[in-house]
Order: C-alpha cells, then sequence, then structure tokens
C-alpha cells in the first residue's frame, strides 16, 4: 500500500481572543463530535482521557454521539515548523454543519445554546480548544485508521469569534497559507 501525506488547507474561525484573524493555526487533535468515526474502531487512535474529559466539563448531551479526539501526524506536523512564522495550534472541532451545529443561531433555536462556550473554555493539560470547521477529525482520523498515512490540517483564520472580529482580506491569508504550505511541501 502506498503511504499517503494529507495537507488540509482551508479556513477557520479562531474560538480564542489571543488568536486572531489572519493567522495561520495547525490542528494538534480532531475532534469528532458528530459520530462519524464511531462507525470504526478508533480505540487505537482516539484519546479517551481528553474525551472524557470534555465530556465531563461541557456536561455533553447523552443524545448526541460522543466526542472522539484523534491526534495529527507529529512526523508530518515536523515539516510546516518555521521559526519565522507563528503557527498556533489546538485542538479542531469537527462539526457536521456550517450553522446550528456550530452554535450559529438561524431562526432555529439551540439543543445547547451554551456549548460553544463550553468548547472554548475547555482545557487539558496542555491542549485546549482553538476552532470550529468540518473536515479534520474525518480526515485525522481515516489516515490513521487505514494505516501508514499521514495527515495535518492547516487554518488560515478568518474570524475571531471571541473578539467579533473578521478578516478584512480573507483571500490574502488563504493564499499565503497556501504559498506557505506549498513552500513546506516541496522543500
Amino acid at each position: 500500500m502506498v503511504s499517503l501525506d494529507i495537507v488540509r488547507i482551508g479556513t477557520s474561525g479562531s474560538l480564542q481572543s489571543d488568536i486572531p484573524v489572519n493567522s495561520f493555526l495547525m490542528s494538534s487533535h480532531g475532534m469528532d463530535i458528530n459520530g462519524m468515526l464511531h462507525a470504526y474502531q478508533t480505540e487505537h487512535i482516539s484519546h479517551p482521557d481528553i474525551e472524557d474529559a470534555f465530556v465531563a466539563h461541557s456536561d455533553w448531551d447523552k443524545n448526541k454521539s460522543t466526542p472522539v479526539i484523534v491526534e495529527k501526524s507529529n512526523e508530518l506536523a515536523e515539516k510546516f515548523k518555521d521559526e519565522n512564522v507563528k503557527l498556533h495550534q489546538g485542538i479542531t472541532v469537527t462539526a457536521n454543519g456550517f450553522y446550528g451545529p456550530q452554535g450559529r443561531v438561524l431562526r432555529l433555536p439551540l439543543r445547547d445554546s451554551e456549548l460553544n462556550n463550553k468548547i472554548d473554555s475547555f482545557k487539558f493539560n496542555d491542549y485546549r480548544i482553538t476552532n470550529l470547521e468540518m473536515e479534520t477529525s474525518a480526515i485525522y482520523g481515516l489516515s490513521k485508521l487505514l494505516g501508514g498515512h499521514r495527515a495535518v490540517s492547516l487554518n488560515a483564520i478568518i474570524a475571531n469569534r471571541a473578539n467579533g472580529t473578521f478578516s478584512e482580506n480573507p483571500e490574502k491569508i488563504v493564499n499565503s497559507l497556501i504559498q506557505f504550505s506549498l513552500d513546506k511541501i516541496i522543500a
């Protein structure tokens, strides 16, 4: 079997006030909150200590799938180290939709209106949740489950939910992240 290096390059909003718009973030872990990874045997790739701590911290709804947390490929992540570029890191929550699943209210009330506050305030040892998007946990999980693949998720931060700020030129930061990533991949 051929081993693949998978690099997700995408956008995200920061949940933490100290991760500003127009910055880069590498997902240290992907947290599946939509249940996709529960279809597979994840015991050997997940982090039940962090998962259990998050469930307790957030008073996780028992009607939802329990979160599954999968780590990035540390080996592949080394390629993206650069002393001249600040690369924030943290746990990325992977939701199964853009609006309600990410805590946005659009004419419908949320089942747990405080979930984003619970997500934002979670800390486990040196880990904290930094952002929300819709792909990372699936990429990390399937890469590890299929064996031999390495994956990292890189995010251009185009919004900061904690500060209520938005990038004035999101295309510029996205293009910068693409160029940074390509330079590191071919180096």
